[in-house]
């Protein structure tokens, strides 16, 4: 037997690197395919699923329902800012006539 020089050597190394690289191709070709036909996991499927929706009308009513509540509360204290307001000016005239009538009674009328 003789022995191989280096350039069968490299012709031999080449044509397994060829034969390789297409074995190499035929794996990622099925794993692809594999790949490609497998379901993604559950959790990936929620992920991407789109969030429930929220009923639109409880928050319009609930707007309308507090926007109403804040204007009787409104006048409610405006009601309370006159009525102090007609006590004040009831209570001062009342000290201004008594005052007076303290007065006259004090100098004998």
């Amino acid at each position: 037997m003789t022995e191989p020089t280096p350039l069968d050597k490299a012709e031999t190394a080449a044509r397994e690197a060829a034969t390789n690289t297409d074995v190499v191709r035929i794996v990622a070709a099925v794993l692809a395919t594999q790949k490609a036909t497998q379901q993604p996991p559950a959790s990936v499927v929620q992920q991407t699923a789109q969030p429930a929706r929220r009923p639109v009308g409880l928050y319009v009513a609930a707007g309308i329902g507090g926007a109403v509540a804040l204007s009787f509360l409104a006048m409610a204290a405006a009601l309370l800012a006159v009525a102090v307001a007609v006590g004040g000016v009831c209570a001062t005239v009342c000290l201004l006539v008594l005052r007076s009538m303290w007065t006259d009674f004090q100098r004998g009328r």
